[in-house]
């Protein structure tokens, strides 16, 4: 089966008639061509074979691997997107992913920081260094706000508001603003008068997070900032910074947050994605009463 010419025409519906993103165009096709590849090893080698059940199976393959609830529910989005474009075509009969729901996956509860390695991580940088005043405000902004990674690198300087304390997140029509503690605003003035504005060479440069060549930060230069300050204060985890946010929004939680406003400040479409915290704290009071109570 070679499905090559079908991914392509689907890339091309996506991008010049649905009008998606890139980056949402780049994860359909990805998804497909994973999928497709799956099939061929399940010898499935012709597009009207693949059934309702062949789908369904992979979902579960993708469980069975580890795969986080949203990327199985993305994953389904992309096939149920792939086949009613191969139906509108009539390069299939039958719609398999037709009336199809995803089945019911454990949400897993997220791996976070302690309030103590929190504090450990934020205070590794060296601040009496242009590279450590801009490491601190990223990890300080990423711990106030529960920003993506994609979302914290597309931000601009006017996007904060030193003083009302807030910052606006416009990203891929993800429109929200998200209030930011008194810590992170000093890290964030620091870096902008003592770092950036001395390391940028391009006056009409709006990036608010820069490399120090004066250019944008990466998603590699940011997860490369993370893993040096995690060794650096020796924290034996995989800190990523999707664990920074849940590390946020677990902590606004337990201290008392209701879950719609966690769930507005991490621009959650689907308050079920916000609720998996809430099963975290509930799960972690559990175990400190199985570990203090003599009767437990």
């Amino acid at each position: 089966m070679d499905v090559t010419i079908y991914i392509e025409k689907f890339g091309l519906y996506l991008r010049e008639e649905k009008e998606l993103s890139p980056h949402t165009v780049e994860s359909y096709i990805r998804d497909t061509k994973q999928f497709f590849e799956y099939c061929l090893a399940e010898k499935v080698n012709h597009l009207e074979r693949i059934t309702k059940t062949y789908i369904i199976s992979y979902l579960l393959f993708l469980q069975k691997k580890g795969r986080a609830t949203s990327t199985i529910s993305r994953n389904l989005a992309s096939l149920r997107g792939l086949f009613q474009f191969l139906l509108s075509r009539n390069y299939i009969t039958v719609d398999p992913t037709l009336n199809l729901e995803t089945p019911k996956i454990e949400r897993k509860i997220p791996q976070t920081l302690t309030l103590q390695e929190v504090e450990i991580l934020l205070s590794a940088p060296n601040t009496n260094t242009k590279k450590g005043l801009r490491d601190q405000a990223i990890l300080e902004v990423l711990y106030a706000t529960g920003l993506r990674v994609s979302e914290l690198i597309d931000l601009n300087v006017q996007d904060v508001d030193l003083e009302n304390r807030i910052i606006y997140c416009n990203h891929e029509n993800n429109e929200r603003i998200i209030p930011i503690g008194n810590i992170a605003i000093d890290a964030l003035e620091k870096y902008i008068i003592e770092s950036r504005n001395k390391i940028i060479n391009d006056a009409e440069n709006t990036d608010l997070f820069v490399n120090m060549q004066g250019h944008k930060i990466t998603r590699q230069g940011l997860w490369k900032i993370i893993k040096y300050y995690t060794q650096k204060a020796n924290i034996n985890k995989p800190i990523t910074p999707h664990m920074i946010r849940h590390s946020f929004a677990l902590h606004l939680i337990e201290n008392g947050a209701d879950v719609r406003s966690v769930q507005e400040m991490l621009g959650h479409s689907d308050i079920s994605s916000t609720q998996v915290y809430i099963k975290a704290s509930t799960f972690k009071i559990s175990e400190i009463y199985k570990r203090a109570h003599p009767r437990a």
